[in-house]
């Protein structure tokens, strides 16, 4: 391949369309939409925190003929992490109860440990202090159907799973837009399907494309917006604006729920804001950075100077010098990758090995410590919201660090520092539940904006043709971490800190594999595999030259 070619229209793609600048009404249109179709994701991933909520109850007694002190002696006392409360799963049996009443005997008279207990046979009494209805009063997933109400999520991330899975190699091959407008409608559909589910099973289906379209929805939104964004709104897009869309819903979740209370509606409030974007398909364009990967340089130019003409710029005679035929030639040139190539390719296996478990730890803590903030101490929609509201000043900072920082510092500080911060938990004192809160809280902080980092630093790694492919790849590896993150804090059971133990040893483990990635900073968008190839001349580049201040300088030299 010659070097003229090499230089292509798809290399040169930013150079090629600066004429547009980076913050024209353009810009700006399709940054809102693409921010504010992100915020359904945040509404409807994080509901079961409230719909599969456990509210407190007990064995329900038959209207039957007893004292007060009886119905309130019936139900055994169980000391729960060292507070005692009614048993959950079991009461005394009713019959022997009601002879003992009918004998005289008082609840004080009696050794009621002696009593033999029964498991909820009428059924259980549910309180409503807090929720009207939840799936689990609703289906009874309580005792031995408990493993639902995890379950319930987990089956959600499944669906996510498998439709990141999915979704890079549609895109890939369909284009940015169908599949974005696509899953948006799929999440949208079935979710409302959700509100008219007469069993846990039919909710559970529903629940599993309904996870389909979330992630695929979100990813789609996310490349295209690398891909049509560029320069400083590249990078606030990818750190803050998607990720703040998510964060807006997710803030907007425990609004809804606090004025909601029953499941069915809070579903359905959930799930309409989804349809308020579908109608936009007219608005939002195709990626012309992908329409040129496939050849379609025309199409590519037409989307470029209506945005050209929408930001009052003139945009010269021939935008992108190379024809159809030049890049389909370029493109025939480059092997045709999948997955099993971003860990088996000798060129990028080293990157993809290491990235792999790094996005499963995130994934883990960040939707193990989400779901969670309804168990936590004091009001659930206000340790909801601070969970959310969290979220901001993470990917403030996250933001900062992408555009002063390098990235491997960055990512690696944040590991350790919520690492740490989780582990050191089980050392508080039960005395001082606010900072283990805290703690716990600034865990989040970490775990969220690590994963703002994660998005734009995978992606900044490989080339365009690969690159949708790739992000939805670990993507998915990260949703295989979110399958068991709905079960990580039933660990609790065994040993009250074992969650947390996990949660911080996994971030410590992948900050020290952190260390062996690539740094790529100040480095533009990779292309081809040649590009690529220069992060590995960077490091050892860096290595070499001691005496440089600036490793960016360096980039730019290699360049």
């Amino acid at each position: 391949m010659s070097s003229d070619l090499k230089q292509d229209t798809m290399n040169d793609y930013d150079k090629s369309t600066a004429f547009l600048g980076n913050w024209g009404r353009y810009q700006k249109i399709l940054f809102f939409i693409l921010f504010a179709s992100v915020i359904p994701n945040g509404l409807n991933l994080l509901s079961v925190v409230f719909v599969v909520d456990n509210p407190k109850h007990h064995c329900s007694i038959p209207d039957v003929n007893l004292t007060e002190d009886w119905l309130q002696a019936i139900i055994p006392k169980n000391v729960v992490n060292g507070v005692e409360e009614r048993s959950r799963c079991s009461r005394y049996m009713l019959d022997v109860v009601m002879d003992l009443w009918a004998q005289g005997s008082a609840p004080g008279d009696v050794n009621l440990t002696q009593l033999q207990q029964e498991p909820c046979v009428d059924g259980w009494s549910y309180s409503k202090d807090i929720y009207q209805s939840t799936l689990v009063s609703q289906f009874d997933l309580v005792c031995s159907d408990q493993w639902k109400q995890p379950f319930t999520s987990t089956i959600n991330f499944i669906g996510v799973l498998i439709g990141s899975n999915f979704c890079g190699h549609l895109s890939d091959r369909y284009g940015r837009k169908p599949i974005f407008f696509i899953t948006l409608g799929i999440q949208t559909f079935f979710s409302v399907l959700q509100v008219f589910a007469n069993s846990w099973e039919m909710f559970a289906v529903l629940m599993f494309f309904v996870g389909v379209g979330q992630s695929a929805n979100y990813l789609s939104a996310f490349v295209l917006g690398m891909e049509v964004f560029s320069g400083d709104v590249q990078t606030v897009f990818s750190s803050v604006g998607v990720c703040l869309g998510f964060s807006t819903g997710y803030m907007l979740l425990p609004l809804f729920a606090y004025f909601i209370r029953q499941w069915r509606f809070l579903v359905l409030a959930t799930a309409l804001p989804g349809a308020i974007f579908i109608p936009l398909w007219w608005l939002v364009p195709e990626s012309p950075r992908w329409l040129l990967s496939q050849g379609r340089v025309k199409e590519a130019e037409a989307i470029v100077r209506k945005a050209a003409d929408m930001n009052k710029v003139e945009a010269p005679s021939v935008i992108f010098k190379n024809t159809a035929a030049e890049i389909n030639t370029t493109k025939k040139n480059h092997k045709q990758f999948t997955a099993i190539d971003l860990f088996m390719n000798r060129e990028i296996g080293v990157i993809s090995f290491v990235l792999a478990p790094i996005w499963f730890s995130l994934a883990l803590c960040y939707y193990g410590l989400s779901l969670n903030t309804s168990k936590l101490s004091g009001d659930p929609f206000i340790t909801c919201f601070i969970s959310a509201a969290v979220e901001v000043p993470a990917y403030i900072f996250s933001w900062v660090a992408l555009k002063f920082l390098h990235r491997r510092p960055a990512i690696i500080s944040f590991l350790l520092l919520g690492g740490v911060a989780l582990f050191i938990i089980q050392a508080i004192p039960q005395s001082l539940p606010s900072l283990s809160l805290a703690l716990e809280i600034f865990g989040k902080f970490c775990c969220a904006a690590n994963l703002a980092l994660a998005f734009p630093f995978t992606a900044e790694m490989y080339p365009t043709f690969i690159r949708n492919m790739a992000t939805g790849t670990f993507f998915t590896i990260s949703k295989i971490g979110s399958t068991f993150a709905p079960f990580i804090f039933q660990l609790s059971d065994y040993f009250i800190f074992l969650p947390y133990i996990l949660l911080g040893s996994a971030s410590i483990v992948s900050a020290i594999g952190a260390l062996f990635l690539p740094e790529t900073f100040g480095h533009p968008l990779p292309e081809t595999l040649e590009d690529m190839k220069k992060f590995k001349r960077l490091r050892s580049t860096c290595a070499s030259q001691k005496n440089t201040s600036n490793p960016v300088d360096v980039i730019e030299t290699n360049l």
